[in-house]
């Protein structure tokens, strides 16, 4: 009987740290038929919030009381140049009060066009650390805040330029998993190495001038295909795709 019970009591433990490991997400992506350019992603992400109005914060991160800091659940991305939104975890429960608009119009900086569904996947996912490694690409990614842009420009050193980016794009996915309730076992760590850095440019958001870069990683995370990391991804920057043998045709060029 007590074989018995502390064998119960290891499967318990075994499955408890199990889901602690583990985690499922749902992730839902809309793309419209409505070609959209990069610079009016923000637009389009205002044009929907108007639609919506108050009726869910998620659409557009904002109380009465100011700026919500949380990872972005609903998130405005260009994909095969056309408008999309991807949804996250909560963000596929809230999209409902999108899809119940009477009107499908939109007014993209004083145009008008009716959203039309071109494409719906939804999918779960399992977060984990893994034993193996995943490759990545991460385009427009607004990796430096005024404090490391300093630090990352006062050194002439690729090798310590590239460890800044790799503790923050850590640090973006430990933030993306606070923000979908993954809790990562202590012993579970994440391993991350920057592969090639494709390219960097200046880009202005709110008016403030950003450096962001396109680089190609690897980790022992599992990433789902098109999410958002780093500041403004809820803008469409930072999108992370999955590599493959050939590029695909939705990666930005």
């Amino acid at each position: 009987m007590l074989d018995f019970i502390f064998k119960l009591q290891f499967i318990i433990l075994f499955l408890y740290q199990k889901l602690i490991t583990l985690k499922k997400i749902r992730i839902l992506q809309i793309i419209f038929d409505t070609e959209i350019k990069g610079q009016q992603i923000s637009a389009f992400r205002g044009a929907i919030a108007s639609k919506v109005g108050q009726n869910s914060n998620l659409f557009h991160n904002h109380t009465t009381s100011g700026f919500i800091y949380n990872y972005p659940f609903i998130q405005y991305k260009r994909l095969n140049k056309k408008a999309a939104i991807v949804c996250v975890e909560q963000g596929v429960d809230e999209i409902y009060i999108l899809f119940n608009q009477p009107d499908w119009q939109l007014n993209l900086n004083g145009s008008n066009f009716l959203m039309k569904i071109e494409k719906l996947n939804v999918n779960a996912f399992n977060l984990n650390v893994w034993d193996n490694f995943f490759s990545y690409r991460i385009f427009n990614w607004i990796a430096l805040n005024p404090e490391n842009h300093k630090k990352f420009r006062s050194t002439d050193s690729l090798t310590e330029r590239i460890i800044i980016l790799e503790n923050i794009l850590k640090a973006n996915i430990l933030s993306f998993a606070k923000g979908v309730e993954w809790i990562l076992e202590e012993d579970k760590k994440i391993e991350l190495k920057i592969t090639n850095i494709i390219g960097e440019k200046v880009t202005r958001f709110k008016n403030i001038s950003h450096v962001t870069f396109d680089v190609e990683f690897k980790t022992n995370v599992f990433l789902p295909q098109h999410i958002g990391m780093g500041k403004a991804a809820s803008h469409g920057y930072g999108v992370v795709y999955a590599v493959r043998k050939k590029i695909k045709s939705d990666e930005p060029r």
